[in-house]
């Protein structure tokens, strides 16, 4: 423990908590009901007025990266329901789209179709969460009660396909473990219909909200050129004017058949970050939208057939008559990628979200590294708030959607 500490040492030295009679040090979070999970801001105050920033991380850490190592491909990819937990089927898409991107193979098109369901009810789910939390950090209190009932109906679809609301694991490598059940479509446009009508109510409610308007408007600014030097993405990226959306500039899975618009703000400040959660969750309804037509001409092959990668041969898998899903858990547990390695990125609802994956033809990733959103956006509070004031700091974090989660890996 003191070797710990004063190896800690120089760190802390850089933190000053005595000051002159206007200055003082104090510390928010991480226990802070607005932390996000586990977030210590150390702020250096002048009056109301923030003159250092000293973000600290760490609280969380459950070494997920490492456990990656010492799991089967597959056997890690319920673990990514924990990173950004809000939205746990784009941490498995990611994973899964990593893997297949290595191993070449190509997912069934009804699969495909199936996994964007997911991924943009997941989308919407997330910035619902978002807005209501947001929301009710600034004070808007209804808000956080609208939303999460909308939020939970959207739930109730994801909890039909894969039987859970929360840690999904709702996507598998290859492919998808289920079909959509019967009469879910009629369910989801019936959601989206509600939803609609119900996001016409939230703008009614906040954006000329005058309140939510002086809380909001030319707070959190990030200029261009920061966003860009911080390596932003999602939403904080393009509320500063950068049109910039992996869907788009990269597309994968069937995203290049999808019609769809990337909405930009050039306000740079929170109210334009707010008003950008609102648009693309209108795209979001308007893409599932379009898979229904799309869903019912495809075939109704869920799963990818590779057996090069598994233990078992071809003939033994014939003859012994496995079903798809016994077929499914040989193969992933004979997996061996081939030796490479391969950087993945999709775009998650917090931006982009990108796996590193090393391979040494082992059934086990050599190496792991994930790239989130959240890490980088949390580093941005070192430069943004300098200079707000201290009743700007929790509209400014609940608006740059953090999760802790997908940070402390």
């Amino acid at each position: 423990m003191r070797q710990e500490a004063n190896r800690l040492k120089p760190f802390y030295e850089n933190i000053h908590f005595e000051k002159d009679d206007n200055t003082m040090s104090i510390n928010f979070g991480p226990q802070h009901p607005s932390a996000h999970g586990q977030l210590r801001l150390v702020l250096e105050l002048q009056g109301e007025e923030v003159v250092k920033s000293t973000p600290m991380i760490g609280y969380l850490h459950r070494g997920m990266e490492k456990m990656a190592e010492n799991m089967i491909y597959n056997e890690f990819l319920p673990t990514t329901d924990r990173m950004d937990y809000i939205a746990a089927s784009s941490n498995n898409f990611g994973f899964a789209l990593c893997v297949e991107e290595l191993l070449e193979l190509k997912v069934p098109r009804r699969a495909e179709i199936i996994r964007v369901f997911l991924l943009e009810l997941n989308r919407i789910i997330s910035h619902l969460f978002w807005l209501a939390t947001h929301a009710l950090d600034v004070g808007a209190m209804s808000m956080f009660l609208y939303c999460f009932r909308e939020r939970e109906y959207a739930l109730d679809l994801i909890e039909d396909y894969c039987g859970a609301r929360l840690t999904h694991s709702s996507i598998r490598i290859g492919g998808v473990p289920l079909d959509l059940p019967k009469n879910w479509l009629n369910d989801c446009e019936n959601f989206l219909k509600h939803l609609d009508k119900e996001l016409k109510n939230y703008e009614d409610i906040l954006t000329q909200n005058r309140i939510w308007k002086m809380r909001l408007e030319n707070v959190g600014v990030i200029s261009k050129e920061l966003a860009l030097d911080f390596a932003l993405s999602g939403i904080a990226l393009r509320g500063s004017g950068v049109k910039w959306d992996l869907r788009k500039e990269l597309p994968y899975s069937i995203y290049d058949e999808l019609d769809f618009e990337v909405p930009i703000s050039n306000s740079c400040d929170s109210y334009g970050r707010y008003l950008l959660c609102i648009e693309e969750i209108k795209e979001s309804s308007k893409i599932i939208r379009q898979l229904y037509t799309k869903y019912e001409e495809s075939s109704d092959e869920l799963m990818a057939n590779a057996p090069e990668y598994i233990s078992a041969s071809k003939e033994q898998i014939m003859t012994q008559n496995y079903s798809l899903m016994q077929h499914f858990v040989l193969v992933t547990q004979g997996m061996r990628p081939p030796i490479g390695e391969v950087y993945s990125a999709s775009e998650s609802p917090k931006g982009e979200l990108g796996y590193f994956l090393v391979s040494n033809g082992t059934p086990y990733a050599y190496r792991l590294k994930i790239r989130a959103p959240s890490f980088f956006h949390t580093a941005l509070l070192e430069e943004l708030l300098i200079g707000c004031q201290l009743a700007d700091v929790v509209t400014i974090i609940g608006n740059l959607n953090i999760v802790f989660g997908e940070i402390d890996r």
